[in-house]
């Protein structure tokens, strides 16, 4: 087995947000809703803009950790509009908040079809109203 995975970097992502509300006590714990207002990528292959509109819909867990829900439309900066929906977990490693997803795409341009192919892994982290992630292909 190999040691580490076999991957290949897409781009690096940041996008802005914003906390729209909080359900506390929700059978499955608490639920944070957090809307995406815009932000930018890039990569190797692409670069764009993240769309106003998307969001994340954080499950609280009783361990501490969360479960991450997101959905969000990037524009690259060649005109093609791809959903790319995640989800992923996130826990307080040493004092810092770490965000571990498994990004997928859904695009119907020729240009990036090659996406709808393709699970990816990233790590990321939150900073001051946005969230930056780091995402690569499985090869």
């Amino acid at each position: 087995m190999p040691e580490t995975l076999p991957v290949e970097k897409l781009f690096t992502i940041t996008a802005n947000t914003t906390q729209a509300g909080m359900l506390a006590g929700a059978p499955q714990g608490g639920r944070l809703i957090v809307h995406v207002t815009g932000g930018s990528f890039e990569g190797p292959k692409l670069k764009g803009i993240v769309e106003s509109g998307g969001g994340d819909w954080l499950t609280m867990r009783a361990d501490g950790s969360f479960k991450l829900d997101v959905r969000i439309l990037l524009k690259t900066d060649d005109g093609a509009q791809i959903l790319m929906t995640y989800t992923g977990i996130g826990v307080v490693e040493g004092g810092a908040l770490k965000l571990r997803t498994t990004p997928l795409f859904e695009t119907g341009d020729e240009r990036y079809t090659w996406l709808n192919r393709v699970q990816a892994v990233a790590h990321g982290a939150p900073g001051q109203g946005n969230v930056t992630y780091d995402v690569y292909a499985l090869l």
